[in-house]
Formats: structure tokens, sequence, C-alpha cells
């Protein structure tokens, strides 16, 4: 029997069910993946209370934007995907094709085959976060040596993948945290330099610091609300801000005065739209499929769950008193 999870309305995780699906037939650009595990991610559950980018077209509905798995199937345009590849999905639009199933169709363009090497819930745990990292990091700013990065909440998946592609690439990485306890996790991920947030030490003058006076060339931001006003001083002449998330729940407010005088740029940032880019979406694939098939990158996984722990999977990871990292993943083999 295959399955699925699905939600019945915009209630929030907790109005998740699992009930029995049947395999869907590939359209002419569809493959049929074999869903061998999927990730949970913060966006499906802003999804599940409509608070996200987009919205379900329909109830009852799947919610994973993140699976790994093989093919089965191919629709009759497909060209360059075979039955039996592994492959993962990349982040999409899924809108009512979510991930939380045992068998899930998607459109060939938004999949990826998996490095070697890697487990199903590994396969499971790089694109979004990698992806949504690379785009800033290396195309907005190209990270390398005296190249200042400054990276907010550093111990989320996509801040930690900022941390360690900016690092690999010899950046000077400046990352924040609120727990002294996640300080050597950001070591260890590649930071230079670690703020731990109190809410009243001066963040400005930390990068300025942190950077010999020079600023931050890039801010990779997902707090949104008044947080660009402790950092915009900080920032070098034409940085650039990649706002991508709304953590505090308010919109940015940017000080513009400070802004004007380091010329910098505020690009408000999703993956979605690179990703929907052919040309954009395979620079993105190439570099990150080399970092982890090398070992440059590595995937860190958390916790796994099977399949009838999706629910505990996502009071878990609500936990505010969590202190491990990495991707939650559902193994649909457990």
């Amino acid at each position: 029997m295959t399955r699925e999870w699905v939600i019945d309305s915009y209630s929030g995780f907790e109005g998740l069910r699992i009930q029995a699906c049947e395999p869907q037939e590939p359209g002419p650009t569809d493959v049929r993946i074999r869903v061998e595990a999927f990730a949970l991610n913060w966006g499906d559950a802003d999804l599940m209370n409509n608070q996200y980018s987009f919205s379900f077209p329909e109830f009852p509905a799947r919610t994973g934007i993140e699976a790994a798995g093989v093919i089965d199937a191919v629709g009759a345009d497909v060209e360059g995907l075979e039955v039996g590849a592994r492959c993962g999905t990349l982040p999409y639009f899924y809108y009512n094709r979510g991930a939380s199933a045992d068998t899930m169709l998607i459109d060939h363009r938004y999949v990826a085959p998996t490095p070697d090497g890697l487990s199903a819930p590994e396969s499971a745990s790089i694109w979004m976060q990698y992806l949504t990292a690379y785009y800033p990091v290396m195309e907005f700013v190209e990270a390398g040596p005296g190249v200042n990065i400054f990276v907010s909440a550093g111990t989320s998946t996509a801040g930690n993948a900022a941390v360690s592609i900016a690092a690999a690439q010899g950046a000077n990485v400046i990352a924040t945290t609120r727990h002294q306890r996640n300080v050597a996790y950001l070591t260890e991920s590649g930071a230079d330099h670690v703020f731990v947030d109190d809410g009243e030490t001066d963040l400005a003058q930390f990068i300025l610091d942190a950077t010999d006076g020079v600023g931050a060339h890039l801010a990779f931001d997902p707090v949104g609300g008044d947080y660009a006003g402790r950092y915009a001083s900080a920032m070098a002449r034409g940085g650039k801000v990649a706002m991508y998330g709304l953590l505090s729940g308010a919109m940015p407010d940017f000080p513009i005065m400070a802004m004007f005088q380091n010329d910098s740029w505020v690009k408000c940032y999703s993956v979605f739209n690179y990703v929907q880019d052919d040309r954009e979406r395979q620079r993105g694939v190439d570099f990150v499929h080399s970092a982890v098939a090398s070992g440059q990158l590595k995937p860190k996984v958390d916790k796994v769950f099977g399949m009838d722990g999706y629910l505990e999977a996502w009071h878990y990871l609500r936990d505010g008193k969590r202190d491990t990292y990495g991707k939650v993943v559902i193994d649909t083999s457990l």
C-alpha cells in the first residue's frame, strides 16, 4: 500500500493525516518517483498556515518540498532521466504535488541526480538548503578571499549552508546565533567569527571589527522586522542584502539613510525564481552536485523518523529547546 500525508485546511501541521493513495501516471513532462525519504522545511509549516509564497489550489493537499528516491516512470517527452535513476527534488512551487508520500509526480525540470555515496535521508537534505544559499553567496557577491559574508541565524539549515559554502571558497564568514552552545558548531561549519546575540551588544561594531573596518559584502538575512537596522551601517560600500525570510514575523524596515551612506543594495530573494530559469537552475545544480560529490559540502541530518512519525517529527522540529543541528527527515522505509 502506498501512503500520503495530506492536510484538509490551513490548520497547521497539527491538521495532517495519513491515508492510502494510488501511484499516478506521469504527464508528458513528468517523472514519477518512488520516494525513499523526504525532509521537513519551515516553508512547509508556513504553507500549512497559508503564510508562504504560494497557496494550495485545493484540499486535501500534500505537503513537502524536498524528497529523494528512485524514478519508476517517465513521461513521453522526458529526456535524460531514466527509470531506476536515484534523484532528488529541487525547490519548486509544488502546489498539490507535495513530497510527503511514498510516490510523487514532479516536472522533470525540478529533478536532479543524487551524488553517489549518500543515504536516502542525506539525499533528501541537500537541494533546498544549498541552492538557497548558493545564489547569494556565489553569484550575488562571488565568495572568495577578501569577501566578507554576514550570515544571520547561522544554525538554520539555509544559514549553515551559506556558512559552509562561503567558508569553502575562502571568504571571511561572520555568523550569528542566540545561544553560546552553538558557537562550536558554527566554527566547525566554517565561521571565522560568531556573534552570540543577546539583543543588546552592538552587532554593527562586531561586523566592522571582524572585517577590519571594511564591512560585509553580503548580508544573508532571514529575519526581517527592524533587524537590518542593527547591521546596515556595517555593510561594505556597494554591499548586498539578500532578504529571504521573515523569522521575526514582521516585514523588514530598512534604515535608508545608513544604506545611502554605504551605497548598499537590497534584494528580496527567493530561490524559486532561480530554479525556474533553466540556465540559473543548472548552474546551481552543477555547483551543489560537484561540492557534495567531492565532500566539500556534507549534508547534516539531525534525526530520522519513520513514515508514521511525520507529526512527531514536526513537534520535534518545533521544540525550542532542541540543541542539535541539521535536517529532520522522514524515511519511508521505516
